[in-house]
């Protein structure tokens, strides 16, 4: 392996950019460690997901810079580029990744507010008189 192996993921408006260097399971977000970044429990799992399911969680440690979005889509991008950068690592894990649905990239983004209404689909109340 070279000095390091690097993947983008993406949600929402999330991007994130994933480094594996080899080492002891050190995860970094945004140069602070990832339980700090992230403070929900929730998206503290999310990031490591991809690591559980394969078993490589103390096989490398991940330096991650992630801009953009909220905190949910920001753990999903990580979610995606670590799923990526691990099937640079070894591409037999592709079917175990692909059937928990992390190497897929969420399209779904916030639809655009339309002129008349009050958000993208809420209409004003009708009155008829």
């Amino acid at each position: 392996m070279s000095r390091y192996i690097e993947a983008v993921g993406r949600r929402k408006t999330a991007t994130a950019r994933v480094r594996l260097y080899p080492g002891e399971g050190q995860f970094i977000v945004n140069d602070r460690p990832a339980d700090q970044y992230f403070g929900r429990l929730i998206d503290r799992s999310v990031i490591r997901q991809p690591l559980v399911l394969t078993g490589m969680e103390d096989r490398f440690n991940i330096s991650v810079w992630v801009r953009g979005g909220g905190e949910t889509g920001q753990a999903e991008a990580i979610r995606h580029g670590l799923s990526r950068a691990l099937l640079e690592v070894d591409p037999n894990l592709r079917p175990t990744l692909k059937a928990a649905g992390f190497l897929t990239r969420d399209a779904r983004v916030k639809e655009r507010k339309k002129p008349g209404l009050k958000r993208a689909r809420k209409a004003p109340q009708y009155t008829k008189r």
